[in-house]
């Protein structure tokens, strides 16, 4: 299957977990992809190998995506060695643990400029392109259902995810004249390396499951299978939404 034939993608934060995902998901269906990464060179290489095994093209794009400068540059080297730019995925994402009241600047700094500004600015360099050539495009951002639910001692975390809600709800209506959609797809509990600590204590677990109506975690191709449909034709008309992918979590959720 072929959706994504002669489309370039770029997904940030593809070494590992949920953005590997996306990545094989948009190559496999044909799609070239510009895989991010910042400390995991052989994860990088792997889904590049894995894209290319496929049958698609994928290069390797190392940047610090708190840096404006480096995500613009990211956009030109789609440009450069794969002729453009049709889907972006703001995928990478970092959370710091801490009481509010002992929280660092750095760990804000870190948390909103990896969550919140490097996507604020790709997605600009990402529409400036698109609207000089009068072309249509994607914005597809890895929210979470902490975009809208409470998540104590991940302060800075909940800003940011509330920030992308925000710059997605506005950007699908300042983009859309211009054919480019605007959209988020926000994780719960979702089975990856991250959450390593969580699935090795059963009785947290057991608990994380009781608050979830569909009684398991969700997995990377749960959220890969979406990003696919907003990024093909079939999700065309779809602007403006958030998608949670959390088997219900975010409808039942409650402290313990």
């Amino acid at each position: 299957m072929s959706r994504f034939a002669g489309k370039v993608a770029i997904v940030t934060g593809s070494s590992s977990g949920i953005g590997q995902a996306i990545a094989l998901r948009l190559g496999s269906e044909g799609a070239s992809v510009v895989v991010d990464y910042l400390t995991h060179p052989d994860g990088a290489n792997e889904t590049k190998s894995k894209i290319e095994a496929s049958g698609s093209k994928a290069i390797i794009v190392q940047a610090d995506i708190t840096k404006t400068e480096e995500v613009q540059k990211m956009v030109e080297k789609a440009y450069a060695e794969l002729g453009g730019c049709d889907i972006l995925v703001n995928n990478a994402g970092v959370e710091k643990h801490a009481p509010f009241w002992e929280a660092t600047e750095a760990d804000y700094d870190l948390v909103l400029g990896t969550n919140l500004k490097a996507a604020f600015f790709l997605t600009q360099r990402f529409a400036q392109k698109l609207i000089a050539a009068k072309k249509p495009g994607c914005v597809i951002n890895i929210s979470s259902v902490h975009e809208d639910m409470v998540f104590p001692n991940f302060a800075s975390y909940c800003a940011a995810k509330g920030g992308i809600r925000m710059l997605m709800r506005d950007l699908a209506m300042e983009l859309g004249p211009y054919g480019i959609t605007v959209n988020n797809v926000a994780p719960g509990a979702i089975n990856t390396p991250i959450n390593a600590n969580l699935l090795a204590n059963k009785p947290e677990l057991d608990a994380l499951l009781r608050n979830i109506p569909l009684g398991r975690l969700g997995t990377i191709d749960d959220v890969s299978g979406v990003v696919a449909f907003l990024a093909s034709s079939e999700g065309a008309y779809v602007t403006g939404s958030t998608y949670f992918v959390d088997g219900g979590l975010i409808r039942n959720y409650k402290e313990q």
